[in-house]
Protein backbone atom coordinates (compact mmCIF):
# COMPACT_ATOMS: atom_id res chain seq x y z
CA UNK A 1 0.00 0.00 0.00
CA UNK A 2 1.35 3.22 -0.78
CA UNK A 3 2.01 5.79 1.86
CA UNK A 4 -0.40 8.35 0.65
CA UNK A 5 -3.20 5.61 1.57
CA UNK A 6 -1.85 4.95 4.58
CA UNK A 7 -2.48 8.63 5.48
CA UNK A 8 -6.05 8.45 4.40
CA UNK A 9 -8.61 8.05 7.01
CA UNK A 10 -10.69 4.79 6.80
CA UNK A 11 -14.41 5.12 5.26
CA UNK A 12 -16.57 1.96 6.62
CA UNK A 13 -20.01 1.71 4.17
CA UNK A 14 -23.07 -0.76 5.46
CA UNK A 15 -25.63 -1.06 3.29
CA UNK A 16 -27.07 -4.00 2.26
CA UNK A 17 -27.79 -2.35 -1.51
CA UNK A 18 -24.85 -2.43 -3.53
CA UNK A 19 -26.11 0.35 -6.10
CA UNK A 20 -25.77 2.52 -2.52
CA UNK A 21 -22.39 1.27 -1.92
CA UNK A 22 -21.44 2.24 -5.64
CA UNK A 23 -22.63 5.42 -5.34
CA UNK A 24 -20.84 6.67 -1.68
CA UNK A 25 -17.97 4.50 -3.25
CA UNK A 26 -16.99 6.66 -6.06
CA UNK A 27 -17.81 10.34 -4.20
CA UNK A 28 -15.49 9.02 -1.14
CA UNK A 29 -12.67 6.77 -3.32
CA UNK A 30 -10.42 10.24 -4.59
CA UNK A 31 -10.39 10.96 -0.91
CA UNK A 32 -10.62 7.96 1.64
CA UNK A 33 -10.01 4.46 2.13
CA UNK A 34 -13.21 2.27 1.37
CA UNK A 35 -14.44 -0.45 3.55
CA UNK A 36 -17.87 -2.17 3.04
CA UNK A 37 -19.87 -4.47 4.88
CA UNK A 38 -23.53 -5.46 3.72
CA UNK A 39 -24.80 -6.53 7.09
CA UNK A 40 -25.22 -5.27 10.44
CA UNK A 41 -23.40 -8.74 11.22
CA UNK A 42 -20.47 -7.93 9.03
CA UNK A 43 -20.37 -4.68 9.91
CA UNK A 44 -20.05 -5.06 13.94
CA UNK A 45 -16.67 -8.00 12.69
CA UNK A 46 -14.94 -5.33 10.49
CA UNK A 47 -15.31 -2.45 12.81
CA UNK A 48 -13.99 -4.84 16.00
CA UNK A 49 -11.25 -6.47 13.83
CA UNK A 50 -7.87 -4.99 13.39
CA UNK A 51 -7.68 -1.46 13.56
CA UNK A 52 -11.06 0.44 13.76
CA UNK A 53 -12.22 2.66 11.03
CA UNK A 54 -12.15 6.66 11.55
CA UNK A 55 -15.69 7.15 10.51
CA UNK A 56 -18.51 4.86 9.48
CA UNK A 57 -21.32 5.40 6.84
CA UNK A 58 -24.21 3.60 8.08
CA UNK A 59 -27.83 2.47 6.77
CA UNK A 60 -30.91 1.95 9.20
CA UNK A 61 -32.79 -0.66 7.06
CA UNK A 62 -31.02 -4.03 6.87
CA UNK A 63 -32.33 -7.71 7.03
CA UNK A 64 -30.38 -9.02 10.03
CA UNK A 65 -29.56 -6.33 12.75
CA UNK A 66 -31.00 -3.03 11.64
CA UNK A 67 -28.41 -0.14 11.78
CA UNK A 68 -30.17 0.87 15.17
CA UNK A 69 -28.91 -2.18 16.57
CA UNK A 70 -25.45 -1.99 15.18
CA UNK A 71 -25.07 1.70 16.35
CA UNK A 72 -25.88 0.78 19.89
CA UNK A 73 -23.82 -2.62 19.68
CA UNK A 74 -20.53 -0.39 18.99
CA UNK A 75 -21.11 2.47 21.14
CA UNK A 76 -20.86 -0.54 24.00
CA UNK A 77 -17.49 -1.77 22.35
CA UNK A 78 -14.00 -0.58 23.90
CA UNK A 79 -12.59 -0.10 20.14
CA UNK A 80 -15.30 1.01 18.73
CA UNK A 81 -17.14 3.54 21.23
CA UNK A 82 -15.01 6.44 19.62
CA UNK A 83 -15.62 5.89 16.00
CA UNK A 84 -18.37 8.53 14.68
CA UNK A 85 -21.57 7.27 13.01
CA UNK A 86 -23.38 8.85 10.41
CA UNK A 87 -26.64 7.37 9.58
CA UNK A 88 -27.35 7.82 5.82
CA UNK A 89 -31.56 6.39 5.49
CA UNK A 90 -34.22 6.88 3.22
CA UNK A 91 -35.90 7.28 6.55
CA UNK A 92 -36.78 11.01 7.01
CA UNK A 93 -39.02 11.10 9.86
CA UNK A 94 -37.80 13.85 12.92
CA UNK A 95 -38.29 10.47 15.25
CA UNK A 96 -36.21 8.81 13.33
CA UNK A 97 -33.49 10.90 13.30
CA UNK A 98 -33.81 11.47 17.01
CA UNK A 99 -33.31 8.08 17.70
CA UNK A 100 -30.22 7.44 15.98
CA UNK A 101 -28.82 10.79 17.18
CA UNK A 102 -30.21 9.51 20.85
CA UNK A 103 -28.04 6.28 20.31
CA UNK A 104 -24.71 7.84 19.90
CA UNK A 105 -25.31 8.65 16.26
CA UNK A 106 -22.87 12.44 15.27
CA UNK A 107 -24.91 12.96 12.25
CA UNK A 108 -27.91 11.68 9.95
CA UNK A 109 -27.82 11.89 6.13
CA UNK A 110 -31.40 11.72 4.25
CA UNK A 111 -31.38 9.87 0.88
CA UNK A 112 -31.15 10.48 -2.30
CA UNK A 113 -27.75 11.83 -1.06
CA UNK A 114 -26.00 14.91 -2.04
CA UNK A 115 -22.34 14.42 -2.55
CA UNK A 116 -21.22 18.35 -1.55
CA UNK A 117 -23.02 17.05 1.76
CA UNK A 118 -21.88 13.74 2.30
CA UNK A 119 -18.38 15.37 1.89
CA UNK A 120 -18.96 18.10 4.02
CA UNK A 121 -20.31 16.49 7.02
CA UNK A 122 -17.72 13.56 6.60
CA UNK A 123 -14.94 16.51 6.76
CA UNK A 124 -16.69 17.76 10.12
CA UNK A 125 -17.08 14.63 11.67
CA UNK A 126 -13.24 13.97 11.11
CA UNK A 127 -11.93 17.05 12.14
CA UNK A 128 -13.91 16.53 15.50
CA UNK A 129 -12.46 12.86 15.77
CA UNK A 130 -8.85 14.35 14.99
CA UNK A 131 -9.49 16.61 17.68
CA UNK A 132 -11.11 14.70 20.29
CA UNK A 133 -8.20 11.82 20.00
CA UNK A 134 -5.85 14.64 20.46
CA UNK A 135 -7.57 15.62 23.50
CA UNK A 136 -7.97 11.92 24.61
CA UNK A 137 -4.04 11.43 24.43
CA UNK A 138 -3.13 15.25 25.81
CA UNK A 139 -5.02 14.51 28.56
CA UNK A 140 -3.40 10.39 28.94
CA UNK A 141 -0.39 12.39 28.93
CA UNK A 142 -0.74 14.62 31.30
CA UNK A 143 -2.40 11.95 33.80
CA UNK A 144 0.87 10.19 33.46
CA UNK A 145 2.52 13.17 33.66
CA UNK A 146 0.96 14.24 37.27
CA UNK A 147 1.45 10.76 38.51
CA UNK A 148 4.97 11.00 37.77
CA UNK A 149 5.63 13.76 39.22
CA UNK A 150 3.56 13.01 42.21
CA UNK A 151 5.32 9.56 42.76
CA UNK A 152 8.55 11.90 42.66
CA UNK A 153 7.70 14.10 45.04
CA UNK A 154 6.70 11.50 47.70
CA UNK A 155 9.31 9.48 46.70
CA UNK A 156 11.85 12.85 47.74
CA UNK A 157 9.11 13.78 50.92
CA UNK A 158 9.79 9.68 52.47
CA UNK A 159 13.58 10.11 51.89
CA UNK A 160 13.68 13.68 53.20
CA UNK A 161 11.93 12.15 56.38
CA UNK A 162 14.05 9.73 56.76
CA UNK A 163 16.97 11.44 56.48
CA UNK A 164 15.74 13.90 58.75
CA UNK A 165 15.37 11.05 61.54
CA UNK A 166 18.56 9.30 60.35
CA UNK A 167 19.98 13.11 61.68
CA UNK A 168 18.93 12.40 65.50
CA UNK A 169 20.08 8.98 64.78
CA UNK A 170 23.72 9.69 63.71
CA UNK A 171 24.10 11.58 66.64
CA UNK A 172 23.00 9.28 69.41
CA UNK A 173 25.48 6.14 67.15
CA UNK A 174 24.54 3.27 69.17
CA UNK A 175 20.65 3.23 68.02
CA UNK A 176 21.93 1.95 64.80
CA UNK A 177 19.13 0.92 62.46
CA UNK A 178 16.26 2.12 65.30
CA UNK A 179 14.62 4.31 62.84
CA UNK A 180 14.22 1.54 59.55
CA UNK A 181 13.09 -1.29 62.51
CA UNK A 182 10.48 1.02 64.31
CA UNK A 183 8.89 2.08 60.85
CA UNK A 184 8.11 -1.48 60.28
CA UNK A 185 7.17 -2.42 63.37
CA UNK A 186 4.58 0.43 63.54
CA UNK A 187 3.29 -0.67 60.20
CA UNK A 188 3.02 -4.18 61.44
CA UNK A 189 1.12 -3.01 64.66
CA UNK A 190 -0.99 -0.87 62.72
CA UNK A 191 -2.09 -3.11 59.93
CA UNK A 192 -3.35 -5.59 62.92
CA UNK A 193 -5.10 -3.51 64.42
CA UNK A 194 -7.23 -2.03 61.22
CA UNK A 195 -10.07 -4.09 61.60
CA UNK A 196 -10.48 -3.82 65.91
CA UNK A 197 -13.55 -1.09 65.93
CA UNK A 198 -11.47 1.05 68.53
CA UNK A 199 -8.62 1.86 65.64
CA UNK A 200 -10.51 1.70 62.04
CA UNK A 201 -11.75 5.05 61.63
CA UNK A 202 -8.72 6.11 62.16
CA UNK A 203 -6.28 3.71 60.54
CA UNK A 204 -8.57 4.06 57.61
CA UNK A 205 -7.88 5.73 54.10
CA UNK A 206 -3.47 5.75 53.66
CA UNK A 207 -3.07 6.42 57.56
CA UNK A 208 -0.92 3.06 58.05
CA UNK A 209 1.06 4.69 54.98
CA UNK A 210 1.81 7.52 56.86
CA UNK A 211 2.59 6.62 59.76
CA UNK A 212 5.21 4.48 58.27
CA UNK A 213 6.32 7.58 56.61
CA UNK A 214 6.10 9.28 59.26
CA UNK A 215 7.87 7.38 62.01
CA UNK A 216 11.49 8.21 61.31
CA UNK A 217 10.55 11.48 62.76
CA UNK A 218 9.81 10.26 66.17
CA UNK A 219 12.87 11.17 67.47
CA UNK A 220 13.99 14.40 65.17
CA UNK A 221 13.95 16.64 68.22
CA UNK A 222 17.47 15.28 69.49
CA UNK A 223 18.90 16.94 67.56
CA UNK A 224 18.54 19.63 70.17
CA UNK A 225 19.44 17.76 72.93
CA UNK A 226 23.08 18.60 73.75
CA UNK A 227 25.98 15.84 73.27
CA UNK A 228 27.06 15.51 76.92
CA UNK A 229 23.32 14.16 77.84
CA UNK A 230 22.67 12.39 74.45
CA UNK A 231 25.94 10.64 73.98
CA UNK A 232 26.60 10.15 77.94
CA UNK A 233 27.91 6.39 78.67
CA UNK A 234 26.01 5.78 81.19
CA UNK A 235 22.51 6.18 83.09
CA UNK A 236 21.21 10.31 83.57
CA UNK A 237 21.01 12.09 86.08
CA UNK A 238 17.33 13.62 87.21
CA UNK A 239 18.27 16.66 86.15
CA UNK A 240 19.57 15.52 82.73
CA UNK A 241 16.48 13.45 82.03
CA UNK A 242 14.41 16.32 82.74
CA UNK A 243 16.30 17.94 79.42
CA UNK A 244 16.30 14.54 77.64
CA UNK A 245 12.05 14.75 77.71
CA UNK A 246 12.65 17.96 76.25
CA UNK A 247 12.85 16.20 73.02
CA UNK A 248 9.55 15.29 72.34
CA UNK A 249 8.59 19.17 72.77
CA UNK A 250 11.28 20.08 70.29
CA UNK A 251 10.29 17.56 67.89
CA UNK A 252 7.22 19.07 68.15
CA UNK A 253 8.17 21.98 67.39
CA UNK A 254 10.12 21.82 64.21
CA UNK A 255 7.22 19.84 62.96
CA UNK A 256 5.11 22.48 63.80
CA UNK A 257 7.05 25.09 62.05
CA UNK A 258 7.55 22.93 58.95
CA UNK A 259 3.68 22.72 58.65
CA UNK A 260 3.33 26.61 59.64
CA UNK A 261 5.69 26.89 56.13
CA UNK A 262 3.82 24.89 53.90
CA UNK A 263 0.81 27.21 55.06
CA UNK A 264 -1.62 24.85 54.93
CA UNK A 265 -2.02 20.81 56.79
CA UNK A 266 -0.48 18.29 55.12
CA UNK A 267 -1.86 14.68 56.63
CA UNK A 268 2.04 13.43 56.78
CA UNK A 269 3.29 16.02 59.28
CA UNK A 270 0.44 16.15 61.25
CA UNK A 271 0.39 12.35 62.60
CA UNK A 272 4.85 12.70 62.72
CA UNK A 273 3.77 15.89 64.69
CA UNK A 274 1.69 13.59 67.35
CA UNK A 275 4.17 10.78 66.93
CA UNK A 276 7.32 12.85 67.99
CA UNK A 277 5.01 15.29 70.67
CA UNK A 278 3.48 11.64 72.16
CA UNK A 279 5.13 8.95 71.74
CA UNK A 280 6.27 9.18 75.56
CA UNK A 281 3.28 9.57 77.17
CA UNK A 282 1.71 6.94 79.23
CA UNK A 283 -1.81 5.22 79.23
CA UNK A 284 -1.79 5.42 83.33
CA UNK A 285 -0.87 9.49 82.95
CA UNK A 286 2.79 9.34 84.00
CA UNK A 287 4.27 9.63 80.75
CA UNK A 288 5.66 12.97 79.63
CA UNK A 289 5.47 15.59 78.49
CA UNK A 290 1.58 16.64 79.03
CA UNK A 291 0.96 13.49 81.56
CA UNK A 292 -2.15 12.44 78.98
CA UNK A 293 -3.69 9.48 80.25
CA UNK A 294 -6.06 6.83 78.28
CA UNK A 295 -7.47 7.42 75.05
CA UNK A 296 -6.73 11.41 75.47
CA UNK A 297 -3.06 10.68 73.92
CA UNK A 298 -3.12 10.75 70.32
CA UNK A 299 -3.28 7.34 68.66
CA UNK A 300 -0.04 7.87 66.57
CA UNK A 301 1.76 8.51 69.91
CA UNK A 302 0.14 5.33 71.58
CA UNK A 303 0.94 2.81 68.54
CA UNK A 304 4.47 4.52 68.78
CA UNK A 305 5.38 3.78 72.53
CA UNK A 306 5.60 -0.20 71.78
CA UNK A 307 7.69 -0.19 68.93
CA UNK A 308 10.40 2.30 70.30
CA UNK A 309 9.75 0.27 73.73
CA UNK A 310 10.76 -3.05 72.45
CA UNK A 311 13.36 -1.68 70.27
CA UNK A 312 14.98 0.31 73.40
CA UNK A 313 14.79 -3.11 75.29
CA UNK A 314 16.54 -5.54 72.48
CA UNK A 315 19.04 -2.81 71.77
CA UNK A 316 22.82 -3.08 73.74
CA UNK A 317 23.39 0.40 75.41
CA UNK A 318 26.69 1.38 76.85
CA UNK A 319 24.83 1.34 80.21
CA UNK A 320 22.60 -1.82 79.87
CA UNK A 321 23.00 -5.47 77.99
CA UNK A 322 19.91 -6.00 75.41
CA UNK A 323 17.25 -7.92 76.67
CA UNK A 324 15.94 -10.94 74.67
CA UNK A 325 13.03 -10.85 72.89
CA UNK A 326 10.96 -12.96 75.56
CA UNK A 327 12.33 -10.57 78.13
CA UNK A 328 10.68 -7.55 75.74
CA UNK A 329 7.70 -8.99 75.08
CA UNK A 330 6.89 -10.02 79.13
CA UNK A 331 8.26 -6.53 79.94
CA UNK A 332 5.08 -4.74 77.10
CA UNK A 333 2.66 -7.47 78.59
CA UNK A 334 3.19 -6.22 82.74
CA UNK A 335 2.82 -2.62 80.96
CA UNK A 336 -0.29 -3.46 79.44
CA UNK A 337 -3.25 -1.03 80.93
CA UNK A 338 -0.24 1.23 82.69
CA UNK A 339 2.66 1.95 80.72
CA UNK A 340 0.53 0.76 77.17
CA UNK A 341 -2.68 1.15 75.19
CA UNK A 342 -4.20 -2.38 76.67
CA UNK A 343 -5.99 -2.83 73.28
CA UNK A 344 -2.39 -2.13 71.73
CA UNK A 345 -0.63 -4.19 73.74
CA UNK A 346 -3.11 -7.13 73.25
CA UNK A 347 -2.35 -6.93 69.16
CA UNK A 348 1.37 -6.55 70.01
CA UNK A 349 1.49 -10.26 72.13
CA UNK A 350 -0.68 -11.66 68.31
CA UNK A 351 2.31 -10.03 65.77
CA UNK A 352 5.62 -10.20 68.57
CA UNK A 353 7.11 -12.92 66.26
CA UNK A 354 6.89 -10.39 63.55
CA UNK A 355 8.64 -8.03 65.25
CA UNK A 356 11.73 -10.61 66.10
CA UNK A 357 11.90 -11.54 62.55
CA UNK A 358 11.90 -7.89 61.40
CA UNK A 359 14.61 -7.16 64.66
CA UNK A 360 16.64 -10.07 63.76
CA UNK A 361 16.83 -8.96 59.74
CA UNK A 362 17.44 -5.14 60.96
CA UNK A 363 19.94 -6.68 63.71
CA UNK A 364 22.19 -3.56 64.87
CA UNK A 365 26.37 -4.47 64.37
CA UNK A 366 26.64 -4.42 67.99
CA UNK A 367 24.39 -7.23 68.82
CA UNK A 368 21.03 -7.10 69.95
CA UNK A 369 18.92 -9.71 72.45
CA UNK A 370 17.33 -11.23 69.77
Amino acid sequence: MAGGDREKATILIVDDTPDNIAQLGAILKDDYRIKVAISGTAALAVASSGEPPDLILLDIMMPDLDGYEVCRRLKQGAATADVPVIFVTARSDAVDEEKGLGLGAVDYITKPISPPIVMARIRTHLRLKSFNDFLKDKNAFLEAEVERRTAEIEAIRDVTMVSLGSLAETRDNETGNHIRRTQRYIKILAEALVDEARFKSFLSGGTVGLLYKSAPLHDIGKVGIPDDILKKPGKLSPAEFEIMKTHTTLGRDAISAAVGRLGSPAAFLSVALEIAWAHHEKWDGSGYPRGLAGDAIPIPGRLMAIPDVYDALISRRVYKDAYSHAEAVEIIASGSGKQFDPGIASVFMKVKERFKAVASELRDAGGSGI
